[in-house]
């Protein structure tokens, strides 16, 4: 793939700000979501997508693509997003990745191999409730894929059981996983904040899509037919106001529930990019944000 731009980062650091900035100072860009919620269609102020304005004025990708109904998979995401780089480098334009899903960036710019899904396999595995014995029968069969996660961590548990039974090869022996990072031609930009003032912006920005209208927002998902996937279901802040429309909770319960589940998800993410070496961290509230990454970027993105 030709040479790109990746700004990442923790949610509400301003990345899609930055990113929209650089991309009118290139003047020749174009923005790659890497938000795996921003794909669906209907589900536009929780997931902060920018503006119809902001999109006419620099052209977007994979925002928009999926129906809220469908499990909108990573594999589904990496393929769109390798037409799209590819596409944008057809224009003679750059790519400029933006986004906080740290295993969707990875699928793009390290090209992961990602195994298939087992819906079959899953559900019977879904049916064994105790983790630890699922951990074990892991071990049993893909020895170094159970050392790499721990045996409460089910999610992962179940979807490594998922592959290694069902396509009859150890999880583990695709690709050479998460934790190896070799050059790539993406420059990935980080922008840091302190967690103080991460909280306060999530607060903040809760309170500000409240007063948008993000509970009628949840109300016309939560009536839709066809239902909402699993997945789109699970999206922050769309499912604390999904249990409060279904009686759960109280509003201000699930706002409460919203903020600090996002929080704990700031610091996932926070975690999770401070592992890769090859991300260059800036301070997000620093002057002259954009001219710093440009003149970062300028040399990179000339490498054709």
């Amino acid at each position: 793939m030709p040479p790109a731009l990746a700004i990442v980062g923790v949610t509400a650091c301003g990345k899609s700000a930055l990113a929209l900035d650089v991309a009118r100072r290139l003047g020749d860009a174009e923005i790659i979501s890497v938000d795996s919620m921003q794909v669906y269609r209907e589900m536009d102020i929780g997931t902060a997508k920018p503006t119809d304005a902001e999109r006419d004025e620099v052209r977007h990708h994979l925002i928009d693509v999926a129906d809220p109904s469908q499990d909108y998979s990573l594999t589904m995401f990496q393929q769109a997003a390798r037409q799209a780089r590819s596409e944008i480098a057809d224009r003679g334009r750059a790519a400029v990745l933006v986004g906080g899903t740290g295993l969707y960036l990875r699928a793009v710019i390290d090209d992961l191999e990602i195994p298939g899904r087992f819906p079959e396999t899953e559900a019977v595995l879904e049916e064994e409730p105790d983790t630890e014995a699922l951990h074990r029968r892991l071990g049993e069969l893909d020895p170094v894929a159970a050392a790499r996660m721990a045996p409460t961590n089910r999610r992962r548990i179940i979807r490594a059981l998922e592959v290694t039974v069902g396509s009859g090869r150890p999880f583990s022996s695709y690709g050479p996983g998460l934790s190896t990072y070799p050059p790539r031609d993406t420059l990935q930009i980080g922008l840091r904040l302190s967690r103080a003032e991460i909280d306060r912006r999530i607060e903040q920005r809760c309170r500000q899509q409240m007063a948008d209208g993000f509970l009628a927002e949840a109300e016309a998902l939560a009536s839709r037919r066809p239902p909402l996937s699993r997945t789109a279901s699970q999206a922050l802040g769309y499912r604390e106001l999904l249990a409060h429309l279904n009686g759960q909770m109280s509003l201000d319960e699930a706002v409460a529930l919203a903020v600090t589940r996002t929080r704990r998800f700031a610091r996932r993410q926070e975690r999770w990019f401070r592992r890769d070496p090859r991300i260059i961290w800036l301070d997000a509230d620093a002057e002259s944000l954009a001219g710093q990454v440009i003149s970062r970027c300028s040399p990179h993105l000339a490498r054709t």
